[in-house]
């Protein structure tokens, strides 16, 4: 559906990331963690395409988005102002699973891969532990909104474990033995493909949120393939994921 939203706010969380949060109650009432949307951040035919967001966190009537400035049209979402309108097309694509057998969610984050898990830890079942793994290049550089019990790692040491989020991950890998874990993961592709051989040399079970350019959001321009396990064929981000089992893709 498309959804004309009103933005309610643009906060600033560090240099390059921000949190918007839009007026858009039928987004918020039919979305599920971990599905995205796409924005038109202008009413002008420039750009052309809309941008794909993950839905960080719904409160209400309100969606919140997270994201880095990487070009034109997220640097023009950055200037949006409250009351300005925004055309929205979602919530889009297959969202993570909370159902199973396990007693203990892992969260892995990459940079603004931190972006869908908000939403999704208040859908955790509230009897189980929960852990979140998150990584960055600097101190200044991580995004904590809306994470908790957080172990962190940063590229330069600045602060926590010395090395990635994956690597991070390996060293308490005794600690996490015994459980009965679900690993749900996003960030840039490299830690994914790492996040997936570390899950299947563990035998635990993985979902994984996966970035791609995006034009239509829903499967038509066939603009999204990543290849399916095995080879043989491929899938589409949009429609297909962006969550997928960690064994079903191969990055």
């Amino acid at each position: 559906m498309i959804e004309n939203s009103i933005v309610e706010s643009l906060e600033t969380l560090n240099n390059t990331t921000f949190l918007l949060k839009t007026h858009s109650p039928s987004i918020a009432s039919s979305a599920s963690p971990g599905q995205f949307c796409n924005i038109k951040v202008t009413d002008s035919g420039f750009p052309l395409l809309r941008r794909p967001f993950s839905i960080c966190d719904i409160e209400g009537e309100s969606v919140f988005y997270l994201f880095d400035i990487h070009g034109q049209g997220t640097m023009i979402l950055s200037g949006k102002k409250r009351g300005d309108r925004l055309e929205i097309l979602g919530p889009l694509g297959k969202g993570f699973s909370t159902e199973g057998d396990y007693d203990t969610s892992v969260i892995v984050a990459g940079g603004v891969g931190c972006a869908p898990f908000p939403f999704l830890i208040r859908k955790f079942d509230k009897n189980k532990k929960m852990l979140c793994y998150l990584g960055g290049r600097s101190k200044e550089q991580l995004v904590k909104y809306g994470l908790s019990n957080l172990h962190i790692a940063t590229d330069d040491g600045s602060v926590g474990f010395h090395g990635t989020v994956i690597d991070l991950l390996k060293s308490e890998a005794d600690y996490l033995e015994g459980r009965r874990i679900r690993i749900y993961g996003c960030g840039p592709n490299p830690m994914l493909k790492a996040l997936q051989t570390f899950a299947d040399e563990s035998g635990i079970d993985c979902q994984i949120s996966v970035e791609s350019v995006m034009a239509c959001g829903f499967g038509i321009c066939q603009g999204c393939p990543i290849e399916a396990s095995g080879g043989e064929r491929y899938l589409l981000v949009c429609k297909d994921g962006p969550v997928f089992h960690s064994k079903e893709v191969r990055l």
